[in-house]
């Protein structure tokens, strides 16, 4: 029994971590793009928008990824950026 309590919990494990990783990594690969650097200027919102659809399915979980896209759609001011 102990061996079958400690596959379900690595499988639990990992199912948070692609959770994790879907919705977050988008998020944050959002961030990053939407942020000064020390090394460029905050990235046009055309830009933005064009590598998260490039990353739909690799990079970004693709439900995540399209909320994102939905939000870029709505915030037709560049709001969400860093000013």
């Amino acid at each position: 029994m102990e061996v079958a309590d400690e596959k379900a919990n690595q499988i639990d494990l990992h199912i948070d971590r692609a959770v994790f990783r879907g919705h977050f990594g988008v998020a944050d690969a959002y961030d990053a793009m939407t942020s000064k650097r020390s090394y460029r200027a905050v990235l046009p919102q055309d830009v933005v928008k064009k590598e998260i659809e490039n990353g739909i399915g690799t990079q970004f979980d693709p439900v995540f990824a399209k909320i994102t896209l939905e939000m870029i759609e709505e915030d037709t001011d560049y709001k969400l950026h860093e000013a």
